[in-house]
């Protein structure tokens, strides 16, 4: 897994009162121990994807992207002065958070009920929905998973462990006709030699990827018919609710200013999709 080192930059209502309940609650203290140790190391441990606009690793190993922007900053806020990431696949993102290998994931990993009985979120940070990356024409009319179950010959590139390959699979695409996919550019490659009809990733992945590509024989669809439109938030290890608390307050404050906006809203996101839920609704969403 390659490590890469980050120097730290310079970084509604429904904000107010998630801010107000967690100062009225006294959560606004992190654990002693773990933000202690954070200071003391002077940095946070973090997994990303190579994602853009969620996260993108420079020629140089700079990380940017919307997500760990946003944790730098709230670092900052919390007085750990650096973020240190790691590029891991999705499906070995809160494994790798359990055993102790991060201290936080953010990476555009999106809130289930499963993930969150795994992992302690913070309160949503970034909101896209669903898309796919086809030859032009979109020869076999792919407009949603289902369409790809249906073609007995549909195959579909997706992130291992990620939400494309979930949806795929519970659509009735069988296993052996979704390729596990480690990054953008290879899916991209593998559409373009043939090898899958269809690459899937979120809607600001999809159109930075394409634009990238700058390829006229590709064209996205999007959104996705039928999938849902989801949030992730930085996810913790389960016991260190106390650094999440103190993590979201500072979440909070940055959406109640202005801040959050301008970090996020360059990549592509909308601040005030992540304002309009909540951490409690997208983890009983079905």
């Amino acid at each position: 897994m390659k490590k890469i080192a980050i120097l730290a930059g310079t970084a509604g209502v429904a904000a107010a009162a998630i801010l107000a309940a967690f100062v009225a609650s006294g959560s606004s203290v992190a654990d002693e121990n773990k933000l202690e140790e954070l200071k003391a190391q002077g940095f946070a441990r973090v997994a990303i994807a190579n994602e853009p606009p969620f996260t993108a690793v420079g020629a140089d190993g700079k990380v940017s992207g919307a997500a760990p922007d946003v944790a730098r900053v709230i670092f900052q806020k919390l007085g750990v002065p650096e973020i240190v990431a790691s590029i891991s696949e999705y499906g070995a993102m809160i494994p790798g958070l359990q055993a102790g290998r991060h201290d936080v994931v953010t990476a555009g990993l999106f809130m289930k009920p499963e993930r969150c009985a795994a992992v302690a979120y913070s309160e949503p940070v970034l909101c896209d929905a669903e898309a796919f990356l086809l030859k032009k024409g979109n020869p076999k009319g792919f407009q949603s998973f289902a369409d790809i179950a249906k073609d007995p010959t549909g195959t579909i590139g997706a992130p291992g462990g990620g939400t494309e390959e979930k949806l795929a699979l519970e659509a009735g695409v069988p296993r052996e006709r979704v390729i596990v996919v480690p990054d953008g550019q290879s899916g991209l490659k593998m559409l373009q030699d043939g090898r899958v009809d269809v690459y899937s990733l979120p809607v600001l992945s999809i159109n930075d990827l394409a634009s990238k590509a700058n390829d006229p024989n590709l064209e996205v669809v999007a959104p996705v018919q039928g999938a849902p439109v989801y949030c992730d938030g930085a996810a913790f290890r389960k016991g260190d609710e106390a650094l999440r608390d103190a993590y979201d307050v500072e979440l909070a404050k940055m959406k109640e200013s202005g801040e959050f906006a301008k970090i996020i809203e360059p990549y592509g996101f909308s601040a005030a999709a992540a304002m309009s839920t909540s951490r409690e609704k997208l983890c009983a969403a079905q």
